[in-house]
């Protein structure tokens, strides 16, 4: 693909110009900060590893910042924005900058928690901006909904990067890390200034790639049945897991029986614990909650 014409992607003045012509002022509800440099949005899609043949899928565009770079590496981007005004302007936008990659964009207008399918073929990467507020949900979401994609690269608050990218015995290893893993190998990919948004958040970013794994966690439990466990040890934390999964097994020593059947010390923390080994649990759970 050939490089973006200078004048296709936005521009700080763009940015504010479309937004005043639109009435639109970021809102701190929906966790709004447009990507106002050109260079950043470049870089993500570069750091993406976008290629020629990817459908790629983009949760909140906003003014289209990011989605114009999409478009220029891709071969097709679908959109989902749940703003009314953002996303009435946004086709007339890529129209307007890059008319003769239009007829590779689809918008779908709604609230990404929602979506259960899009339009065309099936994605194969996930390029983002996510909202500060709903980014891990969302992105779980996606992952569980779409498993035809591959590839993905979201810029979240810097903390969150930190928490969906860290591993066992970290002190910020959590629910999200353990579920993003799930999914797929995460790791951090880079931080953002605070400069390059409109209006400048007042914390740091930072890019996260998710590579779905080729072979999915081998286990006989299904997904929601894993995930309620790793729900469980995390909801008391400092508790041993013999404590925090009573609640989720019916008792303490049931919740015992299937630790120890899964090969877990019943003394340790959840933040101890890989993804495999909280799938190991759940497979114990029938016959634990047996054995009371």
């Amino acid at each position: 693909m050939s490089s973006p014409t200078p004048d296709a992607l936005l521009s700080p003045a763009d940015v504010r110009e479309l937004a005043a012509v639109l009435g639109v002022r970021p809102t701190k509800q929906r966790g709004q900060n447009f990507v106002i440099d050109a260079n950043t949005v470049r870089r993500i899609v570069r750091t993406a590893g976008v290629r020629p043949d990817d459908v790629v899928v983009e949760v909140g565009p906003g003014l289209g910042s990011l989605t114009l770079a999409l478009l220029e590496a891709a071969d097709r981007v679908v959109a989902v924005e749940i703003d009314d005004v953002l996303a009435a302007a946004l086709p007339a936008t890529i129209q307007a900058r890059m008319p003769e990659r239009a007829e590779r964009f689809a918008l779908v207008h709604s609230d990404a928690m929602h979506v259960t399918e899009l339009p065309g073929p099936a994605p194969t990467a996930l390029v983002a901006n996510l909202p500060y507020n709903v980014a891990v949900p969302v992105l779980l979401h996606m992952l569980a909904t779409f498993p035809s994609i591959e590839r993905t690269l979201v810029m979240v608050q810097s903390e969150v990067a930190d928490r969906l990218a860290a591993a066992p015995g970290s002190k910020v290893y959590g629910v999200p890390s353990v579920k993003a893993n799930w999914y797929a190998e995460v790791k951090r990919a880079g931080a953002i200034g605070r400069n390059v948004f409109w209006p400048a958040p007042n914390v740091d970013s930072g890019l996260v790639s998710l590579v779905r794994r080729s072979e999915p966690v081998k286990t006989s439990a299904s997904q929601r049945e894993v995930f309620a466990v790793i729900d469980a040890a995390f909801a008391q934390r400092r508790k041993t897991l013999r404590a925090a999964l009573a609640g989720w097994a019916g008792s303490a020593p049931a919740a015992e029986a299937a630790l120890v059947a899964a090969g877990v010390s019943p003394q340790a923390r959840g933040e101890s614990l890989t993804v495999e080994e909280f799938a190991r649990i759940a497979e114990h759970a029938a016959e634990s909650k047996g054995s009371e």
